[in-house]
């Protein structure tokens, strides 16, 4: 008898729902307290998952869900870049 693949499931900290982790972006907080965009998900750091529109991005700034699951204030800077990455995904 075959049992089925667990998916694993994220929750967004934008919208706050549950989706498989391949329809989601992860945000990293490395070792050095840098903040960056881990497209394959197996950096090493605190990770943070957000789905892949700029509103779910707005809305994780605006219910500061990235600084609560990455464990630190997020500066401005980091929410530009951020948002300048999105862009450049949904461009492609």
């Amino acid at each position: 008898m075959k049992t089925r693949n667990k998916i694993p499931m994220r929750q967004c900290t934008g919208c706050r729902e549950m989706k498989s982790k391949k329809e989601m972006i992860r945000v990293l907080k490395t070792a050095e307290n840098d903040i960056i965009l881990d497209a394959t998900g197996k950096k090493n750091g605190r990770g943070a998952y957000l789905c892949f529109s700029e509103e779910c991005l707005e809305k994780a700034m605006k219910n500061h869900g990235l600084e609560r699951s990455l464990k630190m204030a997020v500066p401005d800077e980091v929410y530009q870049s951020l948002k300048k990455e999105f862009e450049s995904i949904g461009k492609q």
